[in-house]
């Protein structure tokens, strides 16, 4: 009698068995029926002349030529320029009967050049052309990339065409004639490639972050990673840790074998070492990376009537929030996307903050609030005459409201508005906050000295610099923070490790090269073994 946890694994395995038999008999049968269909059709057409099969009932056979499913049609096309009126609109067509589309529906001008097979990487001007009927769709330039020299590692056909909402659709509609040919689904284009080694996942992700792109630091932190710049990096830490790997693999495999040189434990611990630290460096950023590419949440509060929504509507250089002299007038957090000295900031205007019995005020109070404190950057909007105020002994000094005082930390931005209401400007001399500006919102004054402060400040804070040649943040999505966290956590298990546990060592560091494998996609148990032959001369 087996116990109640082997019985249970030993029914899941015969249950995995009899479906796995199942779907095995489906597909031989499937097959059966896909061949019989194609003895038998020139069968049917045989009989129809009036000639003798040899007994073979060609009609009524209870077979009809099947549809081909999503999987076998492995041709792909997708409109890859974005749909509307245009100049020029890109339909591309990847896969292994691209060639066909290609005789087709391509029309080169030159008639003897007409019938040959197309030349790769070559721009040539032809008619696009229905596949059935013959019938002009459009005048354009069509190219050929042949596999596996393309974006995709296949075969890969490019139709420039006027892009008009007619003619766009006559080309596709034209496209799915083709039997073997499909609508692509979204990225499968880049699917493909990366299915083929053409990206990895890094790789995957900057072009993607390089697409949707809207300030100069997007585009150069997308640009590095899908120029392999990310890649590069992480498949340094993988190489270091399978190498650290095949140290100690040797010393399971071989120690009592073949000549192992002494001090390999310690060698590969020292490495390890060093890659922890590599790995700690890259984490202690401070999300830099993750901030820039998803954008830095800049808050924007103060008490009410302090010029919050005019600096919004400063930054946007447009009426993006109501400017009234009533205060209370924003109730609710108003956000925008912006592009503050080459950085993405999500900028939000929030209510102003202040003791109210409004119900619908109140809600916005507390909104503000806790906008505020999980902002990456908070910026305190005052208004001058208000914070204005004498000490004791007749002295001038800046005070913030006691309600703001609470949300204030040492990193806090300050803008002081409406100095053109003070009587006499010279007093705000030496008592402005650290990282504080003082503007006119309503006349200008002041706000280009703030622009430029304010941005130079934000670059140095995330340690942005306007040289190209500054190091770009390595860690970008908040996956990458995880799978290096994961492996970092396995290398300290290796260095805790005792030499006499050595094979748990080992299985350490196999979690650690997967776990940095995993931001790439690139997982490879054979990385060992090369490491291994490559690294030591064995049994010599």
């Amino acid at each position: 009698m087996l116990p109640g946890n082997a019985l249970l694994e030993a029914s899941l395995r015969r249950f995995v068995v009899s479906r796995s038999f199942v779907t095995s008999c489906r597909q031989t049968a499937l097959n059966g029926y896909r061949k019989i269909s194609q003895i038998l059709h020139p069968l049917q057409s045989y009989s129809k002349k009036g000639h003798s099969t040899n007994g073979l009932q060609a009609t009524n056979t209870g077979f009809s030529s099947l549809a081909l499913s999503d999987a076998q049609r492995r041709t792909i096309y997708a409109l890859s320029t974005p749909p509307g009126k245009a100049g020029v609109a890109v339909v591309r067509i990847s896969g292994p009967d691209a060639q066909d589309v290609w005789r087709r529906m391509v029309r080169l001008y030159n008639t003897n050049d007409r019938g040959r097979e197309p030349r790769p990487w070559k721009m040539e001007r032809c008619k696009v052309v229905h596949p059935e009927s013959g019938e002009t769709l459009d005048d354009g330039l069509a190219v050929f990339f042949k596999a596996p020299r393309s974006f995709t590692t296949e075969d890969v056909i490019e139709l420039h065409v006027h892009s008009g909402r007619a003619v766009i659709s006559s080309i596709l509609s034209a496209l799915s004639c083709f039997s073997a040919c499909r609508p692509a689904e979204p990225g499968e284009f880049t699917r493909r490639a990366f299915e083929g080694g053409r990206l990895d996942l890094t790789q995957v992700e900057g072009l993607k972050d390089l697409i949707d792109a809207e300030t100069e630091t997007q585009r150069r932190l997308a640009l590095d990673a899908a120029g392999g710049v990310s890649r590069a990096r992480f498949e340094d830490l993988r190489e270091g840790i399978i190498k650290s790997l095949a140290m100690v693999e040797a010393i399971i495999d071989f120690s009592e074998t073949e000549d192992v040189e002494e001090g390999v434990f310690e060698e590969a611990r020292a490495r390890v070492i060093q890659l922890r630290s590599t790995i700690q460096r890259y984490l202690s950023d401070s999300r830099r990376g993750e901030i820039l590419r998803s954008g830095i949440r800049l808050a924007i509060f103060g008490p009410p009537n302090a010029g919050k929504s005019s600096l919004l509507n400063f930054l946007a250089q447009r009426e993006a929030a109501i400017v009234t002299s009533v205060p209370g007038t924003t109730r609710d957090i108003l956000e925008l996307s912006l592009d503050i000295g080459g950085l993405p900031v999500i900028v939000a205007d929030t209510a102003g903050l202040r003791d109210t019995e409004d119900l619908v005020e109140s809600i916005g109070v507390e909104r503000a609030r806790k906008m505020v404190l999980g902002a990456d950057v908070a910026l305190c909007v005052l208004s001058l005459p208000e914070a204005l105020h004498r000490k004791d002994g007749g002295e001038r000094c800046l005070k913030v409201p006691p309600m703001l005082e609470p949300l204030i930390t040492p990193s806090t931005f300050f803008l002081l508005n409406k100095i053109d209401l003070v009587p006499s400007p010279t007093d705000v001399n030496g008592i402005e906050f650290n990282r504080s500006w003082t503007v006119s919102l309503s006349t200008g004054f002041g706000t280009k000295n703030f622009l430029d402060g304010f941005a130079r400040a934000l670059r140095e804070r995330y340690d942005i610099l306007q040289d190209t040649q500054s190091e770009q943040p390595v860690i970008t999505h908040a996956r990458h923070r995880v799978h290096l966290e994961s492996a970092l956590r396995f290398l300290e298990a290796f260095l805790s490790t005792a030499p006499e546990d050595v094979v748990l060592g080992a299985e350490e560091l196999r979690y650690a090269a997967r776990a940095v494998g995993r931001i790439s996609g690139a997982i490879d148990v054979e990385d060992v073994l090369d490491s291994l032959f490559r690294e030591f001369c064995i049994g010599k």
